[in-house]
């Protein structure tokens, strides 16, 4: 799923594609995209674009008459910039906007179509698709402080909820949490001020750097490498690979549909997490440590 900085720079490249142009018009690949009714697409036709601007992981496309463009990505939602009037992609091809200056089209991977649009009249009801987290990058120590331990819930569980915390993800927490040295399930009421102060430095250092590397890495060009797994990555996406920091290989543990992965010596002490669908399975034969992953079986 496109976060923060995948976002940000999404935002960059449109600006300068977007900003003052035309919509022209909204061409629907798919029934299942648009979730609103009211207004309709046609009522944005011949409309200019006054501002563009991110909600959490949601982009926002402002016109002139008051109607607010948002598009929320989801998990395999991606973004490319076509010559004007280009077609819907076949398959994977949601949506077209056709604007004076080029061609915005939605493509989604996968049969589970989960990308959003809305379509929303003035500041209030666009307001109600902001879910409330704090944007880390405009927050002092203090506030971030308030919003981490508002609830008890475990590290990795706090960094990407949307109330608490803004445009921060699976991929993004991850990094986030091995730059801390801290253990996704610990508890944010066991945390030590220390810890707290280690955790805000290392979410905003995260943030700014991959911002900044995908900015380099798009140049002038529209981004359309957006992925959630970069090789550049310390341990999202590296399972069984060493850890840059230490060489430990990378440990993940894996719900439903969600995967976090860490190093085992520079997070948790040496303690290897139990993953909830193989530590049932293997009870016993589930290693505890380090040492009993990787010592060499009988």
């Amino acid at each position: 799923m496109p976060e923060i900085p995948d976002v940000v720079v999404y935002l960059e490249a449109l600006e300068s594609r977007l900003s003052g142009q035309t919509l022209e018009r909204i061409r629907l690949g798919s029934p299942f995209l648009l979730r609103s009714v009211d207004p309709s697409p046609g009522k944005v036709v011949g409309t200019r674009v006054v501002g563009l601007r991110r909600l959490g992981k949601r982009l926002v496309i402002s016109l002139d008459n008051g109607v607010h463009l948002v598009l929320h990505l989801m998990i395999a939602g991606r973004l490319h910039w076509k010559e004007r009037g280009a077609k819907i992609p076949a398959k994977m091809g949601l949506a077209a906007f056709d604007f004076s200056s080029g061609t915005l089209t939605l493509t989604e991977a996968g049969s589970k179509k989960r990308a959003a649009l809305h379509l929303v009249q003035g500041e209030a009801a666009l307001a109600a698709h902001n879910p409330g987290g704090l944007e880390v990058l405009e927050a002092d120590e203090a506030t971030f402080r308030a919003a981490l331990l508002r609830e008890n819930h475990t590290l990795k569980r706090a960094l990407t909820d949307p109330r608490l915390f803004s445009g921060i993800g699976n991929a993004y927490s991850d990094e986030i949490l091995h730059r801390a040295r801290l253990s996704p399930l610990t508890l944010t009421h066991r945390l030590k001020e220390d810890e707290v102060a280690r955790l805000f430095g290392a979410t905003r250092a995260t943030l700014q750097e991959w911002i900044e590397r995908l900015r380099q890495e798009a140049g002038s060009d529209f981004p359309e490498n957006v992925t959630a797994f970069r090789k550049d990555m310390a341990v999202h996406g590296r399972f069984g690979q060493p850890c840059p920091a230490c060489g430990t290989a990378v440990q993940r543990i894996i719900y439903a549909e969600n995967e976090t992965n860490y190093c085992p010596r520079c997070q948790t002490a040496g303690k290897v997490l139990a993953d909830r669908s193989l530590s049932r399975l293997m009870k016993d034969d589930w290693p505890r440590s380090i040492e009993e992953l990787e010592e060499p079986k009988p």
